[in-house]
């Protein structure tokens, strides 16, 4: 079992609107109590403000390779000086137990004998210092004196070209170098990294040193590398949030649970199927069913890539049929209604003789419609969400002091241009995952589906009237000659629409995660209200029959005025 420590960091972390990150650096600095302190450094301060609006949640830290060996050096001096002993026997622990400081003070704590045996760090050694002149090596059988003799805690001794090939070897197979063991067969004891430094080649040695490296990240359950291509950076998650979208500091955004890239609202066994039959054969088969007919004597299909019904397969088949009925083309004439012009599809249909062939054509086709129009609106917002990526590049290093030029306006009041730049990029990315979640929503549910399509067009609306403003409105000012009276017309417009915008999606993107739950409470009190309405007037109904004292009771009695 794995401890505390190991799943959970005790960080409490601040809440915003997950967005997509432009750039900057990042610090991991570590707090007092030696942990990282899970926040970003931008390149200024009123960048961190803006950037800090766009957060979900700061549950995860990227490391630069400078940050994960100075990490990597804490755990290990950490677990040192608690268990009092060497930084090697150290790194060999952390490695059995994938980097986690806590589970290795709890197994050590609670057997430590069990421990060293099982990861291989011996107390004394097997075979005792010898002080003979000349010591025989394990492997070669050779005499060499005791300096050309070198073995690990277990006290086997191995020559040092011996030492050096096997350590060569092991480190050209793989990562599998980090779990090295004494040569002698019988021997678990453990070579830790000083053996390496001391006898391998500095090419072997930077190659250990890289798989060191590496499997801090890889062997650990709370870090994982940048998917994106090229990028050498990692991310250190904090678990428990709720939100697994984190964002590289090359621009990528990827879900923590799934490494593809950042998909919230939409559930990763979601977005699973969807890549999976955007890339499946079965799409393709569906193509092949819903535009073309198979050759009746091959069952080849055959494409119609010209104007008439005169069909000839290809080689070797080379059969002519008719495409509309699939009969021998030999047998149309003018009693069939002329060549071109052939009526035997309608008397064969009557006849039922196609009506199972032309039912699964008709299906499939209405399939591949549907998946078209879904997957043509993923695609396409796809396209216009790295189109306003490179657009918010050009904006950063172009447009806005071309800007401040001409509007006599200092770039930091500019940030509202940026912040509707990062609002379209995030607003982009969530609808076009909506797409995928709408073609996945049941038909039958139809009040969800309404309610749903409902939040995507208002949303989608919202979006749109946005980067339109961006994106044309913003032109006329970029063109201008010198200042114009209309900028702060433009500002206040650009920022209202970048709010509500921002709206409009957050409430998108509760109702996706809870599931359309909103649908089904509005059924269940419209059921309660009307089962209430039905028993009010059943009981009043009883009331008015049960007699005459209750309408006596509650009406004045004519006494009264005497």
């Amino acid at each position: 079992m794995d401890s505390e420590e190991d799943m959970l960091d005790a960080h409490d972390m601040e809440s915003g609107e997950d967005d997509f990150y432009s750039g900057g650096t990042d610090d991991c600095n570590d707090s007092d109590d030696g942990e990282p302190d899970y926040g970003f450094v931008e390149e200024d301060a009123d960048d961190s403000a803006m950037i800090a609006s766009h957060r979900s949640q700061k549950n995860f830290c990227v490391l630069r390779e400078e940050d994960i060996r100075r990490h990597q050096m804490d755990d290990i001096e950490r677990v040192s000086v608690v268990l009092s002993i060497t930084e090697v026997e150290a790194s060999i622990l952390l490695r059995h137990f994938h980097w986690s400081v806590g589970r290795v003070h709890d197994e050590w704590f609670a057997d430590e004998e069990r421990v060293r045996k099982t990861v291989g760090i011996l107390e004394s050694p097997v075979v005792p210092p010898s002080d003979d002149s000349e010591l025989t090596c394990g492997i070669c059988f050779d005499s060499y004196p005791p300096e050309k003799i070198a073995s690990v805690s277990c006290g086997h001794p191995f020559c040092t070209t011996c030492w050096t090939g096997y350590i060569t070897t092991t480190i050209n197979d793989g990562p599998g170098c980090l779990m090295l063991r004494c040569p002698d067969p019988s021997c678990l004891a453990a070579v830790g990294h000083d053996m390496v430094d001391k006898l391998a080649s500095e090419e072997d040695k930077e190659k250990y040193n890289r798989y060191f490296l590496r499997s801090y990240i890889e062997d650990n359950r709370k870090m994982k590398w940048c998917p994106a291509p090229g990028c050498d950076y990692a991310i250190d998650f904090v678990a428990g949030s709720g939100n697994y979208d984190v964002s590289c500091l090359c621009s990528f955004s990827f879900c923590w649970n799934c490494t593809e890239e950042a998909h919230r609202p939409v559930d990763c066994s979601t977005v699973s199927k969807w890549i999976l039959k955007n890339s499946a054969e079965s799409e393709n088969m569906n193509w092949i069913l819903a535009n073309s007919k198979p050759c009746p004597r091959c069952k080849r299909p055959i494409e119609k890539n010209q104007g008439c019904m005169h069909m000839t397969c290809t080689p070797p088949c080379k059969y002519e049929f008719c495409w509309l009925c699939l009969g021998a083309w030999m047998d149309h004439g003018e009693r069939t209604g002329g060549f071109y012009a052939c009526n035997r599809y309608e008397v064969a249909k009557q006849e039922g003789q196609y009506d199972e062939t032309e039912r699964r054509r008709e299906m499939a086709k209405n399939s591949l419609e549907r998946y078209t129009h879904y997957y043509e609106r993923w695609a396409s917002n796809q396209t216009s969400r790295q189109k306003a990526m490179a657009d918010l590049q050009q904006a950063q290093t172009q447009n806005l002091e071309k800007l401040s030029d001409k509007q006599c306006t200092p770039e930091s009041q500019l940030k509202f241009i940026l912040e509707a730049w990062l609002q379209i990029i995030e607003c982009r990315r969530v609808l076009k995952w909506t797409y995928a979640y709408g073609y996945y929503l049941p038909d039958h549910e139809h009040a969800k589906r309404q309610f749903f399509e409902y939040l995507q067009g208002e949303a989608e609306s919202g979006l749109e009237r946005l980067h339109q403003c961006v994106e044309k409105d913003l032109a006329q000012f970029l063109n201008a000659e010198g200042p114009s009276k209309d900028f702060n017309d433009f500002r206040t417009k650009l920022a209202g629409l970048t709010s509500v915008t921002k709206n409009y999606f957050e409430n998108l993107v509760k109702a996706l995660e809870n599931g359309l739950a909103d649908v089904d409470s509005h059924a269940a009190c419209s059921s309660k209200s009307t089962s209430s309405k039905s028993t009010g007037c059943s009981s009043k109904t009883r009331g008015k029959g049960k007699g005459s004292s209750r309408t006596g009771g509650s009406s004045r009695n004519p006494d009264d005025n005497l």
